[in-house]
């Protein structure tokens, strides 16, 4: 499909963030959702773009279930998570037949779908458009920046839990970022110790402080640590707004922390 502008559906885009984790498991698609309920808190258009072609579990997170995708003039579009259109989604989750289908394609289908997700949705006007991508350094990551490289990225968001095991992976994005020209936004703790529901301590089941080690030895900024809380997780499971439901928790705090140092990060580019 032909169009006037060369950015084509991302004309309207002001900043394009990718959100990227070296292993699976370390909640990279509950930061991007907890990110996008932030900023649109912040009075922000979001979207988010779900590459995580073969665990599209962000449409659950959001709580918008299956949904028919269907085509404007521009192309596909995307599904909206409320009546004012502030948060708009795409996920292969939608094309399924079943949502119990596995997605069991080579890496050519799956690089064409993803130049389809890049170029025919239609997401109109947005503050921000997050790109959840699926752990590694794979077919699918090296499809994202290719498809997006005529557009301006501003940069990756990586995540990490506490351990070397999982800070050791996250090296390998790092260096991953570093052949491909993409900007590191910083580098995000998440399960950074564990919230009581009962009293609010905070004790570090899997230690802490890997992240932020991680971010000086590679001169990366650190964004700050997410909490293991039950809150948090209920909220997901039950795809429910947690900075809506429990503003008063140090969790909050912590994703607004977070949220606020990428915008002055990538105010400051």
């Amino acid at each position: 499909m032909e169009r006037s502008d060369e950015k084509g559906n991302l004309a309207q885009v002001r900043h394009v963030v990718l959100v990227l984790s070296g292993k699976g498991g370390v909640g990279k698609s509950t930061l991007t959702t907890e990110l996008a309920l932030a900023l649109r808190h912040a009075g922000k258009k979001v979207g988010i773009l779900d590459v995580d072609l073969c665990g599209p579990s962000i449409p659950r997170m959001l709580c918008v279930g299956r949904q028919d995708v269907h085509q404007c003039d521009a192309g596909w579009v995307p599904v909206y998570t409320d009546a004012q259109k502030s948060l708009a989604l795409m996920s292969i989750g939608f094309l399924l037949e079943n949502p119990d289908d596995a997605v069991v394609w080579r890496g050519p289908k799956k690089t064409a779908l993803i130049g389809q997700f890049v170029s025919d949705v239609a997401w109109g006007e947005l503050d921000f458009l997050l790109v959840d991508t699926p752990p590694g350094t794979s077919d699918e990551h090296l499809a994202v920046v290719e498809n997006l490289r005529k557009h301006k990225v501003d940069g990756a968001i990586l995540v990490t839990t506490p351990q070397a095991v999982s800070t050791g992976d996250v090296r390998r994005e790092i260096t991953f970022c570093k052949k491909t020209g993409l900007r590191i936004l910083g580098i995000v703790e998440n399960m950074s110790g564990f919230v009581c529901p009962h009293c609010s301590e905070c004790s570090n089941i899997f230690s802490k402080g890997g992240g932020e080690e991680l971010a000086k030895l590679s001169g990366s900024p650190f964004l700050g640590c997410i909490p293991l809380d039950p809150q948090l997780s209920t909220s997901v499971e039950e795809g429910k707004d947690f900075i809506q439901a429990f503003p008063e928790s140090a969790t909050f705090s912590a994703i607004s922390h977070i949220a606020q140092a990428v915008l002055a990060n990538i105010a400051a580019a």
